[in-house]
């Protein structure tokens, strides 16, 4: 890997970002405004929120930017624009990182925007320090976006990109622990979430609105974190020359 290569790509990326309002939107203001509307529907229903609200801001992080990238990525190589640049000197793996330093970043803001907005605007209390609750927003919405890398890969149209979310991000929801407690899952269930990341961006919010012991939220950032880490590597070995 090129440390100047991969920068010039990130860079563009984010030019290409600077000029698509929509998709700024939808990444920066989207996931607060959910959160808000979730705060709304539930404010006469005391502890709802409290219960709910820092999951869901592992949740919306997650979805939005596996939508953007993946979508964002595809259209790249629609366009022609990947297959011209591995014409170039530049390798895969600048490439994919480049991308993933991109969205990254737009996924750092996303994460400390609705962090934000649900602690100040909505009023959302948790037990351990705000911080780490926007660090796990930071953690989870880096997943999200590695995932969508990864997921373009195999589409060929944005439509297609979109379609991947009943089989990647849907069962993540169901079975994440969100709705129930993952113990509390028949056996067979239990195990196939113990393969997915959301489960433990849950289990991280979790430890962090318990006010649990330090090494609760870290184990499960950590598993997070390499399960980004094995998606970047499998998109870089996944991205074909030939985009068309």
């Amino acid at each position: 890997m090129n440390p100047a290569l991969t920068l010039a790509t990130a860079g563009r990326v984010l030019r290409q970002l600077a000029h698509d309002p929509r998709s700024i939107v939808l990444m920066l203001v989207a996931p607060s405004l959910l959160v808000g509307l979730f705060s709304w529907l539930f404010s006469e229903q005391e502890g709802v929120f409290e219960r709910f609200g820092a999951p869901i801001l592992a949740l919306f992080p997650f979805i939005v930017m596996f939508v953007i990238t993946s979508v964002t990525t595809l259209r790249e190589r629609r366009s022609g624009t990947l297959e011209r640049l591995l014409t170039t000197p530049i390798g895969k793996g600048d490439v994919i990182v480049g991308y993933a330093l991109a969205f990254g970043l737009m996924a750092v803001l996303q994460a400390v925007i609705t962090v934000v907005f649900a602690v100040v605007v909505c009023g959302l209390t948790v037990e351990g320090t705000n911080w780490q609750l926007g660090l796990v927003a930071i953690v989870d919405a880096l997943a999200g976006t590695a995932l969508g890398l990864l997921a373009s890969a195999f589409a060929r149209t944005e439509f297609q990109a979109v379609q991947f979310m009943p089989l990647l991000v849907f069962p993540q929801i169901i079975l994440g622990g969100l709705f129930v407690p993952r113990d509390q899952m028949p056996d067979v269930l239990h195990a196939i979430s113990d393969w997915l990341p959301l489960s433990y961006a849950v289990d991280a919010i979790n430890a962090v609105t318990g006010g649990d012991a330090e090494w609760d939220v870290w184990r499960p950032l950590l598993i997070v974190l390499a399960f980004t880490v094995g998606c970047l590597i499998l998109a870089s070995l996944t991205l074909r020359r030939r985009t068309r």
